[in-house]
């Protein structure tokens, strides 16, 4: 990748910010992984960002730069539009600083995002039904009353403020060789990748950084590759606090300067890493937050020697969590939803659900009808299934089969 005129903060303004950050936000646990390190042939150690306060590493930036303000611009307030992690990040540091907050949020926000910025001290607008519209509302509102707009990525301040977790990294694993960092606008990797890269000129080594953005909303390989930041149309994807369309305007020549490699993910890898964090890790982190465990699981980081992938949020809707779990169960071939037809007559139920049994898996879910395009004599069953894999499912399937069954495995979880 060509590089660009160093545009980013100086080792000396991420030591400054790291001195003020380190007033709030926590040092946060760095855990092994026996499960990532078997699967990527290499160390891998994950950086708990999650467990931050407020949940996510936005604190870092948000007080990095709020704390910096004026007295004249404090006693005007600040403002930000967030969907969720900026918006309790902004919230908690104006509140440790004593200063008026105002958050625009998206009508249909999430429950306990809208109360936890509430609950620190912020003061909620509800408008716009996507996000962009509560941007602009945001400033609007702080052009008409002079409160101070707080950017979630383009700012330096914000920049040295994210920085300041890479420089922890380096700490808690002086030898580390590749770290892992997921993307959005770019505030988070163009801080840990400027920090990290000067700090270990420093000390005569070198470390790899490698980004990860959702397939879906990847806007960093185009612009990459055209040189400058091109604007994407965003698609649907699980992870959506990473989902924006323009790379910022400070952070993309950062980037160019500093990061390695970008590569995507795909939703279905980001639900069955998310699962893996679940299961293995025992850690709650919300889609944004596990890319990186997802570009491993896929197969996308090749000879990274010691690894840390950042766990950069875990700020999850139980309700989505519930449905991204149960979608990362199916596509690791841990869920089967089969329907069945079969003829319409008593005991066929029990006769299916037997050989399930028989096959050592459990039927969680049950619909039986006589509606739909099949003989008259017919009905049709729907199974949900656990089962422990791949191979599992396929001796499911395989035992209906068998025993005479017509069925098709739906893939709707």
């Amino acid at each position: 990748m060509a590089r660009a005129k160093n545009p980013a903060p100086s080792l000396a303004d991420f030591d400054a910010a790291r001195a003020v950050v380190g007033r709030v936000a926590q040092a946060t646990p760095m855990e092994s992984s026996r499960s990532l390190t078997a699967i990527l042939g290499s160390e891998v150690l994950l950086k708990c960002e999650n467990l931050q306060r407020t949940g996510s590493y936005k604190l870092r930036g948000a007080y990095n730069l709020i704390a910096q303000l004026t007295p004249a611009e404090r006693k005007k307030g600040v403002v930000a539009a967030s969907a969720g992690n900026h918006a309790q990040g902004v919230a908690l540091a104006a509140h440790e600083l004593g200063i008026k907050a105002t958050i625009f949020m998206p009508l249909g926000v999430a429950l306990p995002k809208l109360e936890a910025t509430q609950g620190y001290g912020a003061n909620v607008v509800l408008e716009g039904s996507i996000f962009n519209e509560s941007l602009t509302a945001a400033k609007a509102f702080a052009a008409k009353t002079g409160a101070i707009f707080i950017p979630p990525f383009d700012d330096l301040r914000i920049i040295a403020g994210q920085g300041t977790l890479g420089l922890e990294i380096l700490e808690d694993v002086p030898d580390v060789d590749t770290i892992i960092v997921p993307i959005g606008g770019g505030g988070l990797i163009s801080g840990v990748a400027a920090a990290v890269k000067q700090r270990a000129a420093e000390l005569g080594r070198k470390v790899r950084i490698i980004g990860v953005q959702a397939e879906n909303a990847a806007a960093y390989p185009p612009s990459l590759k055209a040189g400058k930041p091109v604007r994407i149309d965003v698609h649907p994807t699980i992870s959506d606090g990473i989902a924006v369309a323009t790379p910022g305007a400070l952070n993309f020549p950062i980037i160019k300067h500093y990061v390695d490699e970008v590569v995507t993910v795909s939703d279905d890898a980001t639900a069955r890493a998310l699962v893996m964090l679940l299961e293995r890790a025992k850690l709650v982190v919300e889609p944004a937050g596990a890319v990186g465990v997802a570009a491993i699981l896929e197969g996308k980081i090749k000879k990274s020697g010691k690894t840390v992938a950042i766990l950069s949020g875990g700020n999850i809707d139980p309700m989505l969590m519930q449905r991204i779990v149960a979608h990362g169960l199916a596509a690791s071939d841990r869920y089967l939803k089969l329907r069945i037809t079969l003829p319409d007559r008593p005991g066929q139920l029990a006769a299916t659900s037997q050989l399930v049994a028989d096959a050592n898996a459990n039927v969680v879910e049950v619909v039986h009808t006589r509606h739909g395009k099949f003989q008259i004599n017919e009905a049709e069953l729907e199974l949900h299934i656990e089962t422990r894999g791949p191979t599992h499912s396929n001796l499911v399937v395989k035992t209906l089969l068998d025993a005479g069954y017509q069925l098709r495995q739906i893939d709707d979880i």
